[in-house]
């Protein structure tokens, strides 16, 4: 396999590159330069770029990590795991941070940090009407099996394979374990093996995507370090890591990108596709052009607009808001919009109303927090947020941390709690289920944004 034998060629330099001492120790080098390098690959999990810039679970604890030495953060892309082994042979990435797997193979010739995300390998299934869950191996001989060729489950099927020697799958240099997922939902392939987290991703996009059985015992996923003499910036990453556990900063980032407050349900995504295929292009370029003007990303405009109407320019609600962005004739009126009805006129009145929400929110805080805070007032009001934002901090939350925020909205619904407040009562859930769908569109309009783009394109420059 094309893998296996870069990962020879990795193990030969590495080799070679055993007992070649600099004068100073990596950790030094890397706050001599200023530059931590971290290669990982253009991926939803790993890297890729988002509304708000560069985002990904990788690349946030690759910058985490670069502040904590103080130095800047420099990104590679590879697509496989072998070519990021070479480039830690060599010494050109500091760091391999793109979801690896921690296994004992790899262990003879790498380091890894602490393991922090499960990649236990499971049998990736869509259920049909009539079909048995499969529960054992011996239920899938026979059945269309395709796995990603660098997919490191690959040693897990052949070890089975000495078990079950009917076993059989194929192996696919053409797809990525994603595309495979996709195969399996749309049930072009029977069966593909993916870590758990990857498939607990997946799933918000691909529902009815699901799990037969494990493979394996539980692996972990860690960063990928050379395995020389000098285990400074080893040391350092268990620091790191040890840090943001007990911080809890570790469990808030993965449940960002992991954790969904209301997983669309198969019935909501097929409706969102099937509305961005059909009514999207109609305003696409709306979008873009009012986007632009306010310095928004247009899919997260886009999100907003379908959560307020699914992209109908008729649309009208009980209270009189009316349009695409469904604005009231106070917030029209407010912006300079004349015609609500108007596709344009209601795009670029959201846009502006949208930035002079996030403009609002104090500065201090970051994103996506403060986007997210953004939305919340853009449906509740900015006074019912701020008063929000203060019960979270009486509770002992952070009032600048949506995540706290969003846990205190919903008791403004409460006298217990509304009385004390400045504007009163609201109806708090409402925000809360509006930022959670508004991000959901948000995701699956990135995800297919990104899924468009040739597979050769690398992200831009850090």
């Amino acid at each position: 396999m094309k893998s296996s034998a870069l990962i020879c060629t990795s193990l030969i330099l590495l080799t070679l590159l055993t007992g070649c001492s600099p004068d100073t120790t990596q950790i030094e080098q890397i706050r001599k330069y200023q530059e931590l390098t971290v290669v990982t690959r253009n991926g939803p999990a790993t890297y890729y770029e988002g509304p708000f810039g560069p985002t990904g679970l990788e690349y946030e604890l690759a910058r985490q990590f670069a502040d904590y030495l103080g130095v800047r953060l420099a990104i590679i892309t590879r697509s496989e795991p072998a070519e990021m082994y070479r480039l830690l042979a060599e010494g050109k990435a500091d760091i391999a941070a793109a979801g690896l797997a921690i296994t004992t193979a790899e262990k003879k010739f790498l380091r890894f940090g602490p393991g922090y995300l499960d990649v236990t390998p499971q049998l990736v299934y869509r259920p049909q009407s009539g079909n048995r869950k499969p529960e054992k191996v011996a239920d899938i001989i026979g059945m269309k099996m395709l796995v990603a060729a660098d997919s490191p489950h690959i040693k897990t099927l052949q070890n089975l394979r000495n078990r079950h020697p009917e076993l059989i799958w194929q192996e696919s240099s053409e797809h990525s374990t994603e595309e495979l997922m996709q195969q399996v939902w749309s049930q072009t392939i029977d069966y593909t093996v993916a870590g758990a987290t990857e498939i607990k991703f997946k799933q918000h996009f691909y529902p009815g995507l699901a799990v037969a059985f494990a493979l394996d015992k539980s692996s972990q996923v860690g960063w990928a370090l050379y395995k020389g003499t000098d285990h400074t910036l080893l040391n350092a990453v268990q620091a790191f890591f040890a840090r943001i556990e007990r911080d809890g900063s570790l469990k808030t980032l993965i449940n960002r990108y992991f954790e969904r407050a209301r997983p669309l349900d198969y019935v909501d995504t097929q409706t969102f596709m099937r509305d961005m295929n059909n009514r999207l292009p109609d305003y696409l370029e709306d979008f873009k052009k009012s986007a632009r003007k306010y310095a928004l990303d247009w899919r997260l405009l886009a999100a907003v607009s379908y959560q307020e109407s699914h992209w109908n320019p008729q649309a009208v609600s009980p209270t009189g808001v009316r349009g695409l962005m469904m604005l009231t004739n106070d917030t029209a009126e407010l912006i300079g919009i004349e015609n609500r009805r108007d596709p344009a006129q209601s795009i670029y009145g959201g846009a502006k109303y949208l930035r002079y929400m996030i403009d609002k929110i104090p500065a201090r805080i970051m994103e996506p927090d403060r986007t997210w805070m953004a939305l919340a007032a853009y449906n509740v009001g900015y006074g019912h947020l701020e008063d929000a934002r203060k019960i979270a901090q009486g509770r002992g939350g952070d009032p600048d941390k949506w995540i706290d925020v969003k846990n205190s909205l919903p008791l403004l619904s409460q006298e217990k709690w509304y009385s004390r407040t400045r504007h009163g009562y609201a109806r708090g859930n409402e925000p809360v289920a509006y930022v959670s769908n508004i991000r959901s569109y948000l995701d699956l309009l990135v995800w297919h944004d990104e899924s468009t783009t040739p597979p050769d394109a690398s992200p831009p420059a850090l």
